[in-house]
């Protein structure tokens, strides 16, 4: 995954880009970068976030850089941003999104003219100089755009900072959010919102699915409208956006709310206590609690000083090693209880059921998971949020599988719960990673609980609708 922030200003804008940034950290531990226009030329700094935090790789670097308009990114896979000398003049670009066909990509570039493009490690283009190639295509920085949002398969937004200011564009579909902040002398733009309030600014303007606008520092230039065919994101408020934030108007930490009580609504189990996986599933877990009138509380905690996320991690076994040994268990809380835990999605499952036997072994009674959403059954292909590199990686594929003895023609039915085939999955899951019950949440209320029409949010990950 990735975010981005961009700041322009009659000032300085390097300590607003600097927080700014940062406050995207959440969404990736691989590389950050900033970049500076100085009024002559760009003053860029990435560095390796893997095991240090981004305010910290970046705190030295703030001496050396001065300017009034910049942009920064956290970024999950390719050292961002790029600096481009091109026939459009010089330019900074950081993305966010997938591309599907980067390789289809890079092979027209290279049957059209003499070109090169620069290999990461393992042979991998980067993304970002693949959509800055695709800018430099066309003529301008609005047709460059354009004609890269109509040629990736996937999704790209990006911020591109020249020196009259800074293009912004939002991905043609709208899969990630962007938004504008404005306080007195300056305006930012960003993919989360809750980088706003600490650092002054008030929300303004939320980009449109595939809009472009021209931010500088006496204002908003709409370059190119809006299309009308929005597919955001939902897993931005199930997942992985942060509580805060608000996307198209939608607050993530009230709809977890909505979605926990939408669960507990249909749910009719005992339990002692209602507990969050942290930290993602542990707002689902008080709508819960608060619905169903049941304790919430603890029952382990989450060791956050020197254990990242544990899904960044590009090794499978790394990642189950981190989340096992960041949880620490609250026995007190544990032995002889009837647990239910809300959790925001189950992907692989492994670490839930190294979760189960955690509290097993401290004597729970039993354990009840209620998943925040519907079971996963095809891998995102607009965003890189997860590590999957194979649907067969989902327990629900997996589950399929054993229970069919080969993939189906159609997925359809596992993706009902109002069938056999759906029920035989689940339980099959819940027999796999020893869950006392397992109930997930259906796909309407989870549509309800975020607020917006059904159809303008993206569901591809669960019913295989693009």
């Amino acid at each position: 995954m990735g975010g981005l922030f961009g700041v322009v200003s009659k000032n300085s804008c390097v300590m607003d880009l600097y927080f700014g940034t940062d406050y995207h950290s959440h969404l990736g531990t691989s590389r950050g970068g900033m970049a500076v226009w100085n009024g002559k030329s760009f003053v860029k700094s990435i560095h390796n976030i893997q095991n240090i935090q981004f305010r910290a790789k970046f705190e030295d670097d703030l001496s050396g850089m001065e300017g009034n308009m910049g942009i920064g990114c956290i970024s999950d896979t390719e050292p961002q941003p790029l600096t481009v000398f091109s026939h459009l003049g010089h330019y900074a670009i950081t993305t966010v999104g997938r591309i599907n066909n980067i390789q289809d990509l890079v092979n027209k570039s290279l049957a059209k003219q003499n070109t090169h493009f620069l290999e990461m490690s393992r042979g991998v283009i980067n993304p970002t100089e693949v959509v800055s190639n695709l800018i430099d295509e066309a003529d301008s920085f609005k047709e460059g755009i354009l004609n890269a949002q109509k040629a990736i398969d996937g999704s790209c937004t990006m911020l591109i900072l020249t020196s009259e200011g800074i293009y912004a564009a939002r991905d043609r579909f709208g899969k990630t959010p962007l938004v504008v902040g404005e306080k007195e002398g300056s305006y930012c733009v960003s993919f989360e919102s809750c980088a706003f309030p600490n650092l002054g600014y008030q929300a303004k303007y939320e980009l449109g699915p595939g809009e472009i606008i021209l931010l500088t520092p006496d204002g908003i230039q709409k370059i190119s409208p809006p299309g009308d065919k929005m597919k955001i994101c939902a897993f931005l408020w199930v997942y992985y956006g942060y509580p805060s934030s608000s996307y198209e108007g939608m607050n993530v930490e009230v709809m977890r709310y909505r979605n926990g009580a939408a669960l507990a609504r249909n749910d009719d189990v005992k339990v002692d206590l209602v507990a969050g996986v942290p930290d993602s599933g542990t707002a689902h877990a008080i709508g819960y609690s608060n619905e169903a009138r049941v304790p919430f509380g603890r029952p382990f905690i989450k060791y956050t000083p020197t254990w990242s996320r544990s899904f960044m991690p590009q090794d499978q076994s790394i990642r189950n090693l981190v989340a096992r040994m960041k949880l620490t268990p609250i026995t007190d809380l544990v032995g002889g209880k009837r647990l239910l835990f809300c959790d925001d999605s189950i992907v692989r499952g492994t670490q839930m059921r190294e979760t189960a036997e955690l509290l097993y072994n401290c004597n729970a009674k039993e354990v009840h998971v209620r998943p925040a959403c519907p079971p996963l059954v095809h891998g995102c292909r607009y965003l890189n949020f997860s590590r999957s590199n194979s649907d067969m990686d989902l327990v629900a594929r997996r589950a399929i599988l054993d229970l069919e003895g080969k993939e189906p023609d159609s997925l359809d039915e596992y993706c009902d719960p109002n069938t056999e085939k759906y029920d035989c999955m689940v339980e099959w899951i819940r027999k796999r990673l020893n869950f006392t019950s397992l109930k997930y949440q259906s796909l309407t209320d989870m549509l309800d609980a975020i607020g917006l029409p059904h159809d303008k949010v993206c569901t591809y990950c669960w019913n295989g609708k693009e």
